[in-house]
């Protein structure tokens, strides 16, 4: 457990916010990521989306505390970083890309942190502010989720040793994958339904003829 969260892996992780090039290159290429930590820092990201709709001030925030689920959120938040791994990966297996599943989760973990930051940071400071001064709690939000983006973006471009015009093309079949992925899960979800339902019936008409 240690190897996971040992102080020398959550400093990279920093390095890698202040310089994405440089670490996630090393990530790829000298193991200095961590999967386990990637997964908390998604883990986290998703308290912090669910703490700014709960506690943002009312000038920024509209909606219902009591309409906000912290554990569906994060089931949802997991769900989706899960797809975008899996996503990524089937589709630069086919691209002879070089990065590994365990790369692409770290490269997408470790940029939720200048998202994680942006939102407690916003919702702080939502907490002292007028009616009339919102720009300022927009502002910390768009820098925090463009830095996140931009890092995922480098990230992925790296672990996969791919120019920006094809990484931007992965990403784009990327989410076409995370579409067809959904759309089947869909499909055997269905199916999974009327086949318990075939059998339930089966098992209903069993019970009045006996």
């Amino acid at each position: 457990m240690n190897k996971y969260f040992s102080s020398d892996k959550i400093k990279y992780v920093f390095y890698t916010v202040s310089h994405p090039v440089d670490g996630y290159y090393w990530i790829r290429h000298s193991d200095k990521g961590s999967v386990p930590l990637a997964i908390v820092l998604v883990i986290l990201f998703s308290f912090s989306f669910s703490f700014n709709r709960l506690f943002s001030s009312f000038v920024v925030n509209e909606i219902d505390p009591r309409t906000v689920d912290s554990l569906i959120e994060l089931g949802g938040v997991l769900l989706l970083f899960v797809l975008l791994c899996v996503s990524n990966w089937s589709v630069t297996c086919l691209m002879q890309g070089e990065g590994r599943l365990k790369d692409i989760a770290i490269a997408i973990g470790y940029s939720t942190v200048p998202f994680i930051v942006a939102m407690n940071l916003a919702t702080i400071v939502s907490l002292y502010i007028a009616d009339g001064e919102e720009a300022f709690y927009y502002l910390i939000l768009v820098v925090g989720i463009a830095y996140g983006l931009i890092m995922m973006l480098l990230g992925i471009m790296q672990v996969h040793n791919y120019s920006l015009a094809k990484t931007l093309l992965t990403l784009i079949l990327t989410l076409v994958a995370a579409f067809i992925i959904i759309f089947i899960g869909l499909l055997l979800v269905d199916l999974m339904n009327k086949i318990y339902s075939f059998f339930y019936s089966i098992y209903i008409e069993l019970v009045f003829r006996v």
